[in-house]
C-alpha cells in the first residue's frame, strides 16, 4: 500500500502546476513539447543551424532562452510549415538573418513557399515533364499552385490560438 500512496504524494495535482513565465529558460523537454517536435530533432537542428546555441550547464543539460524558442519555432515553420529543406532554411537564415526567422516563429513575418528547382530528366525517369502535352503541364502547374495555397492556409490555421476551437 505504501507504493501508490508515495506515488500520489510525489505528483502535484494539475492545479498546482504553474506555467513558466515567458522569459524563463526551457529545458530541452519543455522546448520540444512547446514546439511539438521530438527532442532529438532539436539536437539535430543544433548541428545544422549554427545560430541555435542553447545555454549548456554542467553535464551538458541544455536550456533554451525565449529567443532560442522563437528561432526554433521559425526554423520549424520553414521546414515543416513552408516545406523548405535544411539547406533552404539555412539560406533564409543567412540572407534574412536570425531576427527575421524569429519573427517568422512569432507569426510576425511570412516567408513564401520555396520555389522548386527544375529537375533534370535522367535516363530511367518515367516522366520528366517535357513529354507531356502543354495542356497537361498547364493543368499540373495550376494544381501545384493550388497545393501551395492550401499549404499556406493550413500554416495560417496552425498559428491560430487553440481557444478558437472551443
Amino acid at each position: 500500500m505504501r507504493g501508490p500512496v508515495a506515488l500520489a504524494a510525489a505528483e502535484p495535482p494539475d492545479s498546482a502546476i504553474q506555467e513558466k513565465s515567458a522569459t524563463a529558460f526551457r529545458t530541452i523537454k519543455e522546448a520540444a513539447d512547446e514546439l511539438d517536435v521530438p527532442q532529438h530533432v532539436l539536437r539535430f537542428w543544433e548541428t545544422r543551424f549554427a545560430q541555435v546555441r542553447p545555454v549548456k550547464r554542467a553535464g551538458g543539460r541544455r536550456y533554451y532562452r525565449p529567443d532560442d524558442i522563437d528561432l526554433l519555432r521559425g526554423i520549424r515553420s520553414l521546414l515543416h510549415g513552408q516545406g523548405y529543406t535544411i539547406k533552404g532554411a539555412q539560406g533564409i537564415l543567412r540572407e534574412k538573418g536570425v531576427r527575421f526567422v524569429q519573427s517568422v516563429g512569432r507569426g510576425e513575418a511570412e516567408v513564401a513557399a520555396p520555389v522548386a528547382a527544375p529537375q533534370e530528366s535522367r535516363p530511367g525517369d518515367v516522366m520528366g515533364g517535357e513529354d507531356l502535352p502543354e495542356e497537361t503541364r498547364t493543368v499540373l502547374a495550376a494544381a501545384l499552385r493550388d497545393l501551395h495555397e492550401c499549404r499556406a492556409i493550413l500554416t495560417a490555421l496552425h498559428r491560430l490560438p487553440d481557444s478558437i476551437d472551443s
